[in-house]
């Protein structure tokens, strides 16, 4: 009877304990990604076990000397609380690179929370090494100066002053060769390298790896960086320099004369250099669109007529009556509307007759025309005889 209470206490007990604890499962796969200074721990975890329930997780850590003693159990640092994602930043979380810690983490929901899983870490030993935070390659004449700069951590602290016996590996190659076998390597703790005896002329590629003798810790190689070494100038290339800038000067002037051949070629088709007379650009260019025969404003001169016989003041004296009777005819039919002006001039027995253009109304230009037609030729009729 005795038995059988005992067991039924202990059935009990069994099914308090997995009301509060066996319901949920805890994280499983836990792992923590390393590189310098930088912990993240992750973790996986079924959702099956919890359908209904909103999840979080919670992540703490302690230093593991404290773990040995009974009363420093309490001091668990939680540095993330109530977090719905698988994972957990300890970079900031007081961690030295020369302690050792433990890290736990475990599921909760609003009613249960499951068993913390719990691993050990060492940062020193096991956080990954970083390669160099940057690496540039300058060629200097024959030979290639390699600058390298230090991993950093978390706090930009250089990892030099933190890992022991810290050092750099060094591979470099030609380019035009890349094969394993041909890769040279170099060794050293300095952070300016200059690599000799090199090829002239020739394109080389440098990656970096930066590796801890202590714990035989290395990274991964830094990107690769190419660039050609210099050497003395050739006689070969000094030549095809001179090629080069006697074909430069010849080509310049001349694509530059025929360039200007042909503007020059261009411009003489649409811009001539022969002027279109007076006449014809006011005819062409008049704001009027018909076509004007006089232009009231101009002064038509006549041609010059020469009188060199014995009778030339007698027949001045008689063109001089035509015209007058010829204007006295003008007045009268058109008043004030034409106006002619005349002038005889002698010099050295030669006579010079002009007359000055009548402006025609736009009723009587016709007729005007007709007697001008008739008038011309009386004058020449006289000059003649």
């Amino acid at each position: 009877m005795n038995a059988l209470c005992c067991f039924a206490l202990r059935f009990s007990l069994l099914i308090d304990v997995s009301l509060v604890l066996g319901d949920l499962l805890s994280p499983q796969n836990v792992t923590l990604e390393t590189l310098n200074t930088h912990y993240v721990l992750q973790w996986d975890w079924s959702q099956q076990t919890a359908v209904n329930s909103t999840v979080t997780f919670t992540a703490q850590s302690l230093a593991k000397y404290k773990a040995r003693k009974q009363a420093h159990k309490q001091d668990w640092q939680s540095v993330c609380v109530n977090v719905t994602e698988h994972r957990c930043d300890f970079s900031n979380a007081g961690l030295h690179y020369f302690g050792m810690f433990l890290l736990r983490v475990r599921a909760n929901t609003a009613q249960q929370s499951s068993r913390w899983v719990q691993i050990e870490f060492c940062p020193d030993k096991q956080a990954a090494l970083g390669p160099p935070s940057s690496v540039k390659l300058n060629s200097v004449k024959e030979d290639l100066e390699i600058i390298i700069s230090d991993p950093l951590s978390s706090t930009n602290q250089s990892m030099k002053e933190l890992s022991q016996k810290m050092y750099y590996l060094i591979q470099y190659w030609k380019k035009s060769d890349s094969s394993q076998e041909t890769k040279a390597v170099l060794k050293t703790e300095s952070n300016v390298v200059m690599l000799s005896n090199l090829d002239k002329w020739t394109e080389y590629c440098v990656r970096v790896q930066s590796c801890c003798a202590y714990y035989n810790k290395s990274s991964v190689f830094s990107d690769t960086l190419c660039t050609q070494t210099g050497g003395d100038t050739s006689y070969q290339k000094i030549f095809g320099y001179f090629l080069l800038s006697l074909l430069f000067f010849l080509v310049v002037p001349l694509l530059w004369f025929c360039l200007n051949k042909m503007y020059t070629f261009i411009k003489s088709i649409f811009c001539p250099s022969i002027q279109l007379p007076v006449y014809m650009q006011e005819l062409c260019f008049s704001d009027s669109d018909m076509p004007q025969l006089l232009d009231p404003k101009a002064e038509c001169v006549c041609e010059h007529l020469d009188l060199n016989s014995a009778e030339t003041q007698d027949t001045g004296a008689a063109v001089m009556d035509l015209l007058l009777s010829q204007d006295t005819v003008m007045h009268s039919r058109h008043g004030s509307g034409d106006s002619g002006v005349y002038s005889t001039e002698e010099d050295s027995c030669h006579t010079h007759i002009t007359c000055i253009d009548v402006q025609m109304e736009d009723l009587c230009w016709r007729e005007t025309v007709t007697k001008r037609e008739g008038f011309l030729k009386k004058m020449k009729s006289l000059v003649s005889t």
